[in-house]
């Protein structure tokens, strides 16, 4: 006969909540996390929408994107602020998006250095938190409650 631990009966309930959370709990934060990065590109490439004159200028004096004339640098920009977004709010092709917004997020930093330069850093930190969020979703995926997640199930 086997002997059972006194260890046994405790160990079944913890691993059923660690596994919980794990899953469950992994899935809603990858959620707020697509969400609130999301959020803060769509309303900054929505904003360029409103005033595409204003932002072709910002485009052409500002913002230095290597390689790109600034016209179609602004249309990039944009797009990508419109697009990745609305696929991360969906949870739909969530790494692929997620690298999206990275990359549109490194463009911004290193296209405008004087964001570096500014005497108070949140502008710069806010840049260097959504990139470190972003990494979340790139690594993790969308988590449970997304498309990515329901098409896998089927």
């Amino acid at each position: 006969m086997k002997a059972i631990s006194p260890a046994q009966p405790v160990s079944a309930p913890l691993q059923r909540t660690a596994g919980f959370f794990g899953d469950w709990g992994l899935s809603a934060v990858l959620l707020l996390i697509r969400v609130y990065v999301g959020w803060q590109f769509l309303a900054s490439g929505w904003l360029k929408l409103q005033d595409w004159g204003t932002t072709l200028a910002l485009f052409r004096d500002e913002y230095h994107v290597p390689v790109l004339p600034p016209e179609l640098a602004a249309m990039a920009g944009t797009f990508g602020e419109l697009a990745f977004p609305l696929l991360l709010f969906a949870g739909l092709f969530s790494r692929p998006a997620a690298l999206g917004l990275f990359a549109v997020n490194a463009m911004a930093v290193l296209s405008y250095p004087q964001l570096w330069a500014f005497e108070c850093p949140a502008a710069i930190q806010s840049h260097l938190y959504w990139g470190m969020l972003l990494l979340v979703p790139m690594m993790a995926g969308g988590g449970r409650f997304s498309v990515d997640a329901l098409r896998q199930r089927r």
